[in-house]
């Protein structure tokens, strides 16, 4: 009416009004959240979708951001860091078949461990985390995969997966901090010989990267393959350390928990970028794989076309001199080992 009677059209700012949002208004909460929630973290069990599922409440976070120095007047409702949880990307699961279970009275001391190892690489500059694991194995041929393929006619695909052409194993290495993301496959079986020269290959390949660092941290499952008594590995892992100079720490997750490790995403991320596609020879399935993105980044993709031996082991007279090369955590002895290279 004012506008209408003075001949003065009024230029609203509505873009000012309103309540801001709380990452606008506490710049630094985003990532002092992502520190609280990330390792309490574990990724969807069946690999189906890139959400990320959190152990940890949204008023247990409000309650440890108090503690970490944020005043409660501050600090917006539970609900709210609700809200922002599920913006970052962090769900709270709550099908009760989908969480781990706690085969071992040590995974609560084991999960602080991780925690402390990862903490204190993160924050050393000399020391790079790393996170390593391997998928379920890819069955090559005209098989189903699922999903869904926007062509003009449904792909045709056979009714069961016993015939199949041949096998790749990927086994992935992941930068924790930049998200450099390493897909190695395999056409053999997984064996530790498998997981360490897929380790070599992406030293030798990315080395020039870190020229500052003395120290790997490397997050792993304690499978069977990669298991910190299993002989084999501990004899490949020793070579490493001694052939690239670099001080291998392995920071070992509790069984059944291997979800949390972080490398485990990565998976999901392939699956959904596969969706639909009929991976009926070795060479689609690898190019197909390195159009993935990760981060914003598309990972670098190898192939290791060697038969590995299976059941190798060493005697405990062979044994002996790569056990003495070994630092065991006192209390978490099979859970976090730290081997020292021999330099000269």
């Amino acid at each position: 009416m004012n506008e209408l009677s003075s001949g003065f059209e009024c230029i609203g700012n509505s873009k000012m009004c309103g309540n801001k949002k709380t990452e606008e208004k506490l710049p630094c909460i985003e990532q002092d959240i992502r520190e609280i929630v990330e390792p309490n973290c574990q990724v969807d069990p069946q690999f189906k979708n890139t959400l990320v599922y959190t152990r940890i409440t949204a008023k247990a976070v409000r309650e440890e951001l108090i503690n970490r120095g944020y005043s409660d007047n501050e600090l917006p409702t539970s609900r709210t860091i609700h809200n922002m949880l599920n913006r970052m990307g962090y769900s709270l699961k709550k099908v009760e078949k989908t969480r781990p279970l706690k085969k071992i009275k040590e995974v609560n001391k084991i999960f602080d461990n991780v925690h402390d190892a990862n903490s204190t690489s993160d924050n050393d500059p000399e020391t790079l985390r790393i996170s390593i694991d391997s998928k379920a194995t890819v069955k090559i041929g005209e098989l189903s995969r699922g999903g869904k393929s926007r062509d003009k006619e449904s792909p045709k695909a056979l009714d069961h997966d016993t015939n199949f052409d041949s096998i790749l194993k990927p086994f992935g290495i992941l930068d924790v901090l930049t998200g450099l993301l390493t897909i190695i496959f395999g056409n053999s079986s997984e064996t530790s010989d498998f997981i360490v020269d897929a380790l070599l290959i992406w030293w030798h390949a990315n080395k020039h990267l870190y020229p500052h660092i003395k120290e790997l941290v490397i997050n792993l499952d304690n499978g069977p393959q990669n298991s910190s008594h299993r002989t084999q590995f501990i004899k490949r892992m020793t070579e490493f350390a001694d052939e690239t100079g670099l001080r291998i720490h392995m920071v070992y997750y509790p069984p059944y928990h291997s979800k949390y490790n972080p490398i485990e995403r990565c998976w999901g991320a392939l699956e959904k970028h596969w969706n639909g596609t009929i991976l009926d020879s070795v060479e689609k399935t690898i190019k197909w794989a390195g159009t993935m993105t990760w981060k914003g980044i598309k990972p670098a993709i190898k192939l290791i076309d060697k038969v590995y031996q299976k059941g190798v082991s060493l005697s405990k007279e062979e044994m002996k001199k790569y056990a003495g090369r070994l630092k065991r955590s006192r209390l978490l002895a099979k859970w976090d080992v730290i081997i020292d290279p021999i330099l000269g």
